[in-house]
């Protein structure tokens, strides 16, 4: 298919580069012109504006920061929104606030142009690997028009409902990593505080009950204190925003999702906010 890419972050500069992999004619804008030239170089076309790429592709994929900058290069002055015709598709796959994702949807179906909010799960090894866990909100006859595009990048796509739902199914699941985080950081303070390696205890609950991918990712991070980022605390920071925002407009706590938030914002504040989130673990450890 002709795919147009915008944003070319960490996890889009992948992205790319499966599409490119898989046949599909891919052309990329982003911020930072210089970010696309080993994409240029494999392939891949540039384009000089949102609204010139849109002109000439069928699906448009979206990789940016927050609501602001989706509603910026889709609807803003040369957004898709200006140069895309009726019966494009627009994959946003930053993860924003759900109520944001369907407003956008909302004014691009105004002009014809459908609207999937694609967040998605797996960081950079998923981006690298094109094995992203993709959630998808919006219109079942989008989402098959658009579902070569997303083989090319994810190995699990699945149909979350209407608009705004992907995004819901991205909140909960930052949750769970997030508070998934914790709990492996305090089995590995309770081992130590034992006088236990926790390197063998790691290995012993991977192949139990308490198995999981965060024991498996980000306890092995932690065991070597290396956390490079797969996803940085800013950005989680960010998610987890999103999370205790949707939760007030609903009236509703969550209390261990406002504790991680509250130990990534630590994190953040004390400089940390390019590490993996999962740096929490030495806050977490520094505790009485």
């Amino acid at each position: 298919m002709r795919v147009g890419y915008i944003g070319l972050g960490i996890m889009g500069r992948p992205c790319v580069l499966n599409l490119l992999r898989a046949g599909h004619e891919v052309t990329v804008w982003a911020r930072r012109p210089d970010t696309a030239a080993p994409l240029l170089e494999a392939g891949a076309c540039w384009a000089d504006t949102p609204a010139a790429l849109a002109s000439g592709v069928e699906v448009v994929v979206s990789n940016v920061s927050d609501t602001a900058d989706v509603e910026a290069v889709l609807l803003g002055p040369d957004g898709v929104a200006d140069g895309g015709r009726p019966g494009l598709v627009c994959v946003d796959m930053s993860t924003i606030s759900p109520l944001g994702a369907r407003e956008i949807a909302r004014r691009l179906g105004e002009r014809g142009i459908d609207f999937l909010d694609c967040p998605v799960s797996g960081g950079e090894v998923g981006a690298v690997q094109g094995t992203l866990t993709i959630m998808v909100g919006g219109r079942a006859e989008a989402l098959e028009k658009a579902r070569p595009v997303l083989q090319s990048m994810g190995r699990t796509i699945t149909h979350i409902g209407d608009s705004g739902a992907g995004q819901v199914a991205k909140a909960c699941n930052q949750i769970a990593v997030g508070v998934g985080v914790a709990a492996v950081a305090e089995v590995m303070k309770l081992a130590k505080a034992c006088g236990v390696d926790p390197v063998p205890v790691r290995q012993a609950l991977l192949g139990g009950f308490a198995q999981s991918r965060v024991l498996d990712i980000h306890g092995q991070r932690m065991i070597d204190d290396n956390y490079a980022p797969g996803f940085k605390a800013k950005l989680h920071l960010k998610d987890m925003g999103i999370v205790l925002d949707t939760a007030q407009s609903l009236g509703i706590r969550l209390p261990e999702a406002e504790r991680v938030a509250g130990l990534i914002g630590q994190l953040v504040q004390e400089g940390g906010g390019e590490l993996d989130s999962s740096a929490i673990a030495r806050l977490i450890w520094a505790e009485n």
